[in-house]
């Protein structure tokens, strides 16, 4: 949902900036073909100052907060996790510890059955070799 969300953020930013025309296309284009002629001795200037159109410029703005609000959902989402995954790590490693010491009082007792064993049957040489 918030991928979603992200993306189509995203594309209605970029469908904002080429939303009246070609983004190459310059402000001062015309059609018409420029014809100067040898008594025209004074350039006309190109026109410098840029129009903003107020509407993209409003959904742009839109399109940035929804975005920052995705993210800090995102990030909200992410911190979630991270708390999650401490919490099964934290676990893990107490189930992880509980599991080794389990082993190793295995592992002693099977040796001390061992012993016993052998002493059993060391008596059991003695007691037939009168």
């Amino acid at each position: 949902m918030k991928k979603t969300l992200l993306t189509l953020s995203l594309m209605l930013a970029c469908s904002a900036a080429f939303a009246d025309g070609n983004a190459f296309t310059p402000l001062n284009f015309n059609d018409a073909p420029i014809r100067t002629s040898a008594a025209q001795t004074t350039a006309t200037p190109a026109n410098t100052s840029q129009v903003i159109d107020k509407s993209v410029n409003t959904k742009m703005q839109s399109a940035i907060t929804s975005l920052e609000n995705a993210q800090v959902e995102v990030r909200n989402e992410l911190l979630n996790y991270k708390t999650k995954y401490s919490d099964v790590d934290a676990r893990y490693q107490a189930v992880k510890a509980e599991r080794k010491a389990l082993h190793k009082q295995v592992r002693s007792l099977e040796r001390t059955i061992s012993k016993i064993d052998k002493q059993k049957e060391n008596i059991r040489k003695n007691m037939q070799m009168p």
